[in-house]
């Protein structure tokens, strides 16, 4: 039943409760029925929490956990990751007969509830290496015996990415030839990045996107958005203007928007960014 099922993400810092809000906003805006479920640590501030607490049903405060993988995170060139370990706290939702696990930094453009039909562990590949899936986006079963057997692996065996991708992956290492059932289709988790590896795949498929999965370490909100003219200022490097990542970069910027009549200018630096986020708080509540 609807009402034993949810959505669930995971948010560590106010930066990432940024994209959370514009997640919950878009799965609002897209008529679920499910519940929207959040899992929050002590470094996600009391007025974030607020903010968030609008949109979602229930926001459950887990411990940190951080796999410490210096090395195998290097390889990434993104230290920040290895605490989305924390994500495993997901599967401790046995209040829940069914979830749909979304990042952040992902965005709902239609209604999805159909996922819920899916059994654990159902995911897209990943476009960098598509025999494993990408954890962004996954349908799963709560369950505490999961929980204590993904910890324990994370005890002895770790990831081999540091972060909670690489865990799951080889929790589950049989996802790529066990059944194609178990294979999400691309639009549930599609990239930006996707136009630029296949543009004719994309110009015929990337109208169907459902799920929209900001990848990488610059995400929408570090981009500035320009209000009146209902346009983004992308930060150098990112992306181009012209790319099809500019309209769903856009596409999250609205839906952000709708969460709080206030916009702010791009993050740089983690002092900033800090001053950033306060500043949003502060106007918002």
């Amino acid at each position: 039943m609807p009402g034993q099922e949810a959505y669930v993400t995971l948010v560590t810092n106010d930066n990432y409760a940024l994209g959370a809000l514009a997640l919950g906003r878009s799965l609002r805006d897209t008529l679920t029925t499910r519940r929207l479920s959040l899992l929050i640590t002590d470094e996600v501030s009391y007025p974030m929490r607020e903010r968030l607490g609008v949109l979602w049903d229930e926001l459950t405060v887990v411990d940190l956990l951080d796999s410490g993988d210096e090395d195998r995170l290097a390889l990434l060139t993104r230290p920040e990751l290895g605490v989305t370990f924390s994500k495993l706290h997901a599967w401790k939702l046995t209040q829940y007969s069914k979830c749909v696990f979304l990042d952040a930094d992902t965005l709902v453009l239609e209604n999805v509830d159909e996922l819920f039909d899916r059994e654990e562990l159902s995911a897209a590949p990943d476009i960098g290496w598509p025999d494993c899936f990408n954890s962004g986006v996954f349908v799963f079963e709560p369950s505490v015996d999961t929980y204590t057997n993904l910890l324990e692996m994370a005890k002895q065996t770790g990831s081999f990415d540091g972060g909670d991708q690489g865990l799951l992956n080889l929790y589950w290492p049989d996802w790529a030839t066990k059944d194609i059932k178990f294979h999400l289709p691309f639009i549930y988790n599609m990239v930006p990045n996707a136009a630029y590896g296949y543009a004719p795949a994309f110009l015929r498929f990337g109208r169907n996107a459902k799920i929209i999965h900001f990848i990488g370490a610059v995400k929408p909100w570090h981009h500035q958005y320009v209000p009146g003219v209902d346009a983004v200022v992308l930060t150098p490097g990112s992306y181009s203007s012209t790319s099809a990542a500019y309209d769903f970069i856009k596409l999250w910027w609205q839906a952000y928007n709708r969460t709080c009549e206030v916009s702010f200018i791009p993050l740089h630096n983690k002092t900033f960014e800090k001053q950033i986020v306060a500043k949003i708080n502060r106007e918002c509540l």
